[in-house]
């Protein structure tokens, strides 16, 4: 299931670890809650992946390099909703209670055991090729723009704008497979800020005034999430003096952007000279992030990336899974960014913000 190495903590949590973390922002249960009957949060999110079923399963059956892959898929279907259907009963099965990464991660079980290794792998193809051929416009849009802080507002929009490529969620699965997504519609059409939590005024200040010597941004999807909005932005940071380290999933897991899929779609936008638009490389560092899931609980990453963080002031997790619904509330010992689009209801409602609300949680080292 994970790399093929010992997985560790991540060496910036504010320690005691045990005390200070908890790789889940909202509780789907509390101690006085009966062990034996689902919450009324346990439920909502049980439904949420019960809802995320049709989309896998056609995602599955469409995987050409499985064979059987019709049958197969009918088969994770049916199992995963019979375990679903268990946790209803009793929240102690399957290794429960469950929370979002037990229900991601039996997911991914799921479809491992059947065969399935990547069933998002042409989607995700298709949509890295799209945006790498939009890549030099929307940077140069960006370099045109002379006031650094509205230069850096603009980055910022333009990753919410990549990070809505999210086939994780029901509802955007289905736009996606009638439409698919336009990275400046989905730019010009950002709920306006105030968002549900917005640091970004103090962000821009500390930009202007300092600058981070190392930065570990934990990426999320592939195609306009990486390509259009994560690494323009990254490549302002290497502008800036910064090194920066991108952590990607060791294997894949729905959309999001492997290891080796990232090397790939930057040796691709790279120049002869190795640089991105005008911006040197020789800063910029992939890690495999020893994570298999769209969350991650970073008690458990690569000893290769704890070892390249392990000096970093500022750490980045992009994307609702990591940066919302799993770490939003993490601490860390040096400043910490959580950037990311509310994709699903239940974490609207948990936050008392709307669908398609942005995040942008800012902290400095304590």
């Amino acid at each position: 299931m994970e790399s093929a190495s010992e997985l560790v903590e991540f060496p910036l949590l504010v320690t005691p670890i045990d005390t200070h973390y908890r790789a889940c922002t909202i509780p789907y249960r509390f101690p006085s809650d009966n062990p034996r009957k689902p919450t009324p949060i346990e439920l909502s999110w049980i439904d949420l992946f019960v809802k995320s079923i049709p989309s896998f399963k056609e995602r599955a059956a469409s995987d050409t390099s499985v064979p059987d892959a019709a049958n197969k898929a009918e088969k994770f279907a049916q199992r995963y909703a019979d375990i679903l259907e268990d946790f209803k009963k009793d929240p102690e099965s399957h290794g429960g209670p469950p929370d979002c990464i037990l229900l991601c991660r039996l997911r991914e079980l799921i479809l491992r055991e059947l065969g399935f290794r990547d069933i998002f792998k042409n989607v995700k193809d298709e949509e890295n090729a799209n945006a790498i051929t939009l890549f030099e416009d929307v940077v140069r849009l960006n370099d045109a723009i002379e006031d650094e802080s509205m230069r850096l507002e603009n980055l910022v929009r333009g990753v919410f704008a990549g990070n809505i490529f999210d086939l994780g969620s029901a509802q955007l699965a289905e736009v996606f497979s009638k439409d698919g997504m336009s990275f400046l519609a989905s730019y010009q059409n950002l709920v306006p800020r105030p968002w549900v939590i917005d640091d970004l005024d103090t962000f821009k200040m500390k930009w202007g005034k300092k600058s981070w010597k190392k930065v570990i941004i934990f990426v999320d999807n592939s195609g306009a999430d990486i390509i259009l909005g994560i690494l323009p932005f990254t490549r302002e940071l290497l502008r800036h003096g910064s090194q920066v380290v991108l952590a990607a999933n060791d294997l894949p897991s729905i959309n999001d952007v492997t290891y080796s899929e990232l090397i790939e779609i930057i040796s691709k936008l790279k120049d002869e000279e190795g640089r991105l638009v005008g911006v040197s490389t020789s800063n910029l560092l992939i890690a495999n992030s020893g994570n298999d899931l769209p969350v991650i609980d970073l008690t458990r990453v690569s000893q290769e990336l704890a070892y390249l963080a392990s000096d970093a002031d500022l750490v980045i997790l992009e994307g609702m899974g990591r940066g919302i619904e799993t770490n939003l509330y993490a601490q860390f010992k040096c400043d910490s960014l959580k950037i990311g689009m509310v994709k699903h209801p239940q974490v609207a409602e948990f936050l008392g913000g709307r669908l398609y609300d942005c995040v942008f949680k800012y902290n400095e080292a304590s």
